[in-house]
């Protein structure tokens, strides 16, 4: 599946309006910048995931037999996502940030997440043998 140019724009406006939310998000209610935090987390949650893959190697020739590497790589990337959703959420609780706050900063935070998968799942490469 080849990505054209509208999906490239369509993703970058997506990308954009996500960020557009966490600043916002930060920016706007009570001029508190911890929601920001959510962006680093929704950035490194992808890297676990490719580096792990990486690690574990493709020579091999079944394809069944689970990697540890793999297992890892997955359990931090559901360890980032997890931690970009409850992070503004216990921010809200303590009474650090307020809710619209935390609401933008999820919702925006999800976006960015959801296009860095989009991205790599449009423009990954096939292997053939």
């Amino acid at each position: 599946m080849a990505a054209g140019l509208k999906t490239i724009i369509a993703l970058s406006f997506i990308l954009a309006i996500g960020f557009l939310l966490v600043i916002l998000s930060a920016a706007l209610f009570g001029q508190n910048y911890f929601p920001l935090l959510v962006v680093a987390t929704y950035v490194l949650a992808p890297l676990p995931n490719a580096i792990c893959q990486r690690c574990a190697g493709s020579e091999d020739f079944i394809e069944s037999a689970g990697s540890g590497f793999v297992d890892l790589g997955r359990f931090l990337t559901g360890f980032f996502v997890v931690m970009g959703i409850a992070l503004p959420a216990m921010l809200a609780h303590s009474g650090i940030i307020e809710v619209p706050a935390m609401i933008m900063s999820i919702v925006g935070g999800l976006l960015i997440y959801g296009t860095i998968i989009s991205f790599t799942m449009f423009f990954q490469e096939e292997e053939s043998f």
